[in-house]
């Protein structure tokens, strides 16, 4: 007869058993990878088998340490891309045809490239065109002359190109689109530059012209996923731009856009709001989810990184603290890049580190996705037909060959390994001189993304879950570990 007390004795052993079997799996598990790309390097992404996990131990205060915790989950990706301007579209038609495949195996290949799986494009022109332009004549209130004829020369066929290649990785792409400003006859200013507001008896006007853009473009073969109501909403630019107080765009959207796209049956169309700068964020975010007509059309908030034109830090809290008072509401890195283009700076490895830097801060701070700029831009800069000319991940060369920069490496150590539909997890480090964000994938593999811009190597002992590898990361490094 089992007494109560073997009982508890054949318990408590096969628990002891569990326990030391799950400890063996730590120490003698599957190998982990790490990729790596450092300055100094000609190597990108180069890969390596990191050596056998064991149980963690306690990390010496004098050591470097990565810690994750994959019971800490947060946000969902929604994913990453970069824009299709006109200036994109123009410097692409102009590669050689081998250069054409290239940039679209860079860009949409999920496993060599940078598996993209969202594209922003621009309602008629912006600043990264070669002219100001719209779809309608002057005047045309009725709409009659609209067409969209301009862009079906460069732009309509890239965003093609584009959808079939990404539909040939499997990937569901999603555009969307955003204007930069009204026509010039429909604004306070007269003016498609230099700000101005639109005429309050022009918002119906304006609403349909954008339903007009989406059927066209549709008919075209360019399904939009949804609209940003306005790019950069409170800056006076000397290229196209369109003031909106918070209240403006309040009404806009609630009073006029989204019902515009409910008659015309666009009411699936996803709305990004604000679609500018971390700084006013908060305040933007706060006015607009705050309306009743406003919020029901609001699919999430749109910023970019430009707030450092203020000789400021970049804001990241501000999008910390709207993640955290707005939970469920996407946050999107809508637009960034690096401006004040310099040939000489072309490889400038500070140009990547300011990418990784970015990117990890705002996934950390409650970002869903992280959306570049131009994805092709030429020797120059541009074109741009106000000279604001920037840099982009990739340029063309003068004799039509693609450049790849730096920023195109340290982009792909997030884009490559964290997929659409993955959760953040915990990630933290023990010492400053190291930057860590990690991502649970869709597949259940780990993405743990580690920079080092310091310029000494280091080695850190990362733990996750219970078990640690040893990882040695160059100096001015970027890593991603899988899992």
């Amino acid at each position: 007869m089992t007494t109560r007390r073997n009982a508890m004795r054949v318990v408590c052993g096969v628990a002891l058993t569990m326990m030391g079997a799950a400890a063996g799996a730590q120490g003698t598990g599957a190998a982990w990878q790490v990729v790596t790309t450092a300055q100094g390097s000609g190597q990108r992404f180069a890969a390596q088998t990191l050596g056998a996990p064991r149980p963690a131990g306690q990390p010496m205060e004098t050591e470097t340490a990565v810690f994750v915790d994959t019971r800490q989950r947060y946000q969902e990706v929604f994913g990453f891309g970069g824009a299709v301007t006109d200036a994109v579209a123009e410097v692409y038609a102009k590669l050689t045809p081998s250069a054409q495949q290239a940039y679209l195996k860079a860009y949409f290949d999920p496993r060599e490239g940078l598996g993209y799986n969202v594209l922003r494009t621009t309602i008629h022109s912006s600043d990264f065109s070669s002219g100001s332009y719209t779809y309608v004549k002057d005047g045309d209130r009725s709409l009659a002359s609209f067409s969209i004829e301009h862009d079906m020369r460069h732009r309509v066929p890239l965003l093609r190109a584009s959808l079939a290649a990404a539909k040939l990785q499997g990937t569901a792409m999603r555009v969307f689109a955003s204007p930069w400003s009204a026509p010039a006859w429909m604004k306070s200013n007269n003016n498609m530059l230099q700000g101005g507001s639109l005429l309050p008896e022009n918002r119906d006007l304006w609403a349909n012209y954008i339903v007009r853009f989406v059927q066209a473009y549709e008919k075209a073969g360019i399904p939009l996923w949804g609209l940003s109501v306005q790019n950069e909403p409170m800056a006076k630019q000397r290229w196209e731009s369109m003031i909106y107080s918070a209240e403006d765009e309040t009404r806009f959207l609630g009073d006029h856009l989204g019902p515009a796209l409910a008659r015309a049956g666009m009411k699936d169309k996803k709305i990004i709001v604000w679609d500018h700068n971390r700084d006013l964020l908060p305040q933007r975010a706060a006015h607009i989810l705050s309306d009743p007509k406003a919020r029901p059309y609001v699919w999430g908030i749109g910023f970019h990184w430009y707030e450092t034109w203020a000789k400021g830090q970049p804001m990241h809290r501000n999008v910390a603290a709207v993640h955290a008072a707005y939970p469920d509401l996407p946050l999107l890195m809508t637009e960034a890049t690096v401006e004040k283009f310099d040939p000489a700076r072309l490889q400038d490895w500070a140009n990547g580190e300011r990418y990784g830097s970015e990117i990890m801060a705002d996934l950390n701070a409650g970002a869903a996705g992280w959306i570049d700029w131009n994805m092709l831009l030429d020797s120059r800069g541009g074109p741009n037909h106000v000279g604001n000319y920037c840099f982009a991940l990739l340029h063309a060369s003068d004799d039509g060959q693609l450049v790849f920069t730096p920023s195109y490496a340290y982009m792909g150590h997030f884009t490559r390994y964290i997929k659409p539909g993955a959760r953040r997890v915990g990630a933290s480090t023990s010492r400053s001189t190291l930057d860590t964000v990690a991502f649970r994938n869709p597949d259940g593999k780990l993405a743990i993304v580690v920079m080092n811009r310091t310029d000494a190597a280091q080695r850190y002992r990362l733990q996750v879950d219970g078990a640690e590898v040893a990882v040695d990361i160059p100096a001015r490094a970027i890593q991603t570990v899988l899992r």
